[in-house]
């Protein structure tokens, strides 16, 4: 499924992500159909998790940096404000914040923020991790998006992190 908000969005920041553009939107795009998959039988805000799906990682061509979590979620809370959903903010930047965390997050049961960090947790693994998700689904949503380089794009920016900051290679994990 197509999110006419995240194109939107990505309409701003075509020059900024560059060559990285259809990687990171066919990205954003895919976490937003398993979040939308995942959050099925509840009630989903589409748009939430359209919002968080383009700023989740936005950081790292906005700051240049692989320590983008804080960065990412500037972004959204000035859009959000701008937007007249300052309300959402604090939903969303959890959701953004959370999204490496590799355990559970039980704060706000209510809130979209598990569904989300695993749903980027199926796309960064290439669907290796499913969380009950059908094969089908996986593969007509990676169909519909394909990765375009992401995975190729992450190692590299990895690569060139190890070069400066061996000891804080991944600074967007949690516990």
């Amino acid at each position: 499924m197509k999110s006419d908000l995240i194109d939107n969005l990505f309409d701003g920041y075509r020059d900024v992500l560059g060559p990285d553009y259809d990687a990171y939107r066919n990205h954003c795009l895919r976490v937003f159909n398993f979040c939308l998959r995942l959050t099925r039988g509840k009630p989903v805000a589409e748009e939430k998790i359209a919002i968080a799906a383009f700023f989740h990682d936005i950081g790292i061509w906005t700051d240049k940096t692989l320590d983008y979590i804080v960065p990412s979620q500037e972004h959204a809370a000035a859009y959000l404000k701008k937007s007249g959903k300052a309300e959402w903010i604090d939903e969303i930047t959890a959701m953004i914040g959370e999204h490496h965390k590799l355990s559970a997050y039980k704060e706000n049961p209510e809130w979209l923020v598990e569904a989300f960090r695993k749903s980027d947790m199926v796309d960064l693994s290439g669907g290796m991790i499913r969380f009950k998700m059908s094969d089908k689904f996986f593969n007509d949503v990676l169909e519909e998006f394909p990765y375009e380089g992401f995975h190729k794009m992450l190692l590299q920016l990895l690569v060139e992190r190890l070069k400066t900051r061996p000891f804080n290679l991944l600074p967007m994990v949690k516990l």
